[in-house]
């Protein structure tokens, strides 16, 4: 378990900003809900904390509708969670924009994160500031610890393109199985099917506008 942070402006007065300074060797993934004073939705990588820029439309527009139908569609033992964290090892704890998890994973009400193995999907809709993040180093990291099924969302002209992947036992990594545009219709890990054109989209100078 690592130490509990110290700030940069220790001594000062709090004339200033503090900011976590990490304990020798790094902080921990546990320590990530005990650092006081972080921001909501926090993430832990290689022992380094990211913070989340402001939520654009299109990042909650895209996370309602597959939210919305994965519960919908998932089989009556799966649960689907947004915005909570998965500790992948000591120092490695992202938070995927939605997961799916079976019903025995919710031991109890205050849990904050969940172990790998529980995960059945996990998704993650792309930001400007964390495309390599979401692109290469966390989908890296979920094959690793054996995350079998990873949807990528990515927005082309205000649209949603789902990148879908599952782990190839031979290689260990993610091979990509589909690209899906205006629809996104799967069979694994369970049979989905769903109307990416019903994400509601921004015009030019208007107000939101139903996808066609």
């Amino acid at each position: 378990m690592g130490a509990l942070m110290s700030t940069a402006a220790e001594g000062d007065q709090g004339t200033g900003p503090t900011w976590p300074l990490p304990p020798p060797g790094g902080w921990t993934a546990d320590d990530l809900d005990r650092i006081p004073g972080l921001p909501a939705h926090t993430e832990m990588i290689d022992g380094g904390l990211f913070f989340m820029s402001p939520q654009t439309y299109f990042h909650m527009a895209v996370l309602r509708l597959l939210e919305t139908t994965l519960l919908d569609q998932a089989p009556e033992e799966y649960d689907v969670v947004r915005e909570m964290t998965v500790t992948l090892d000591e120092q490695d704890r992202p938070e995927p924009d939605l997961m799916v998890v079976p019903y025995s994973a919710l031991d109890r009400m205050r849990q904050t994160s969940f172990d790998p193995s529980q995960i059945v999907l996990a998704i993650e809709v792309v930001s400007p500031e964390s495309v390599r993040r979401d692109r290469d180093v966390k989908p890296r990291k979920y094959a690793k610890a054996g995350i079998r099924h990873f949807w990528r969302v990515e927005e082309n002209d205000g649209a949603p393109v789902v990148y879908v992947y599952e782990i190839d036992p031979a290689a260990g990594s993610y091979a990509i199985t589909g690209i899906h545009h205006e629809r996104l219709k799967v069979a694994a890990p369970f049979v989905v099917d769903a109307d990416l054109t019903k994400l509601r989209r921004g015009r030019p100078g208007g107000e939101p506008t139903q996808g066609s």
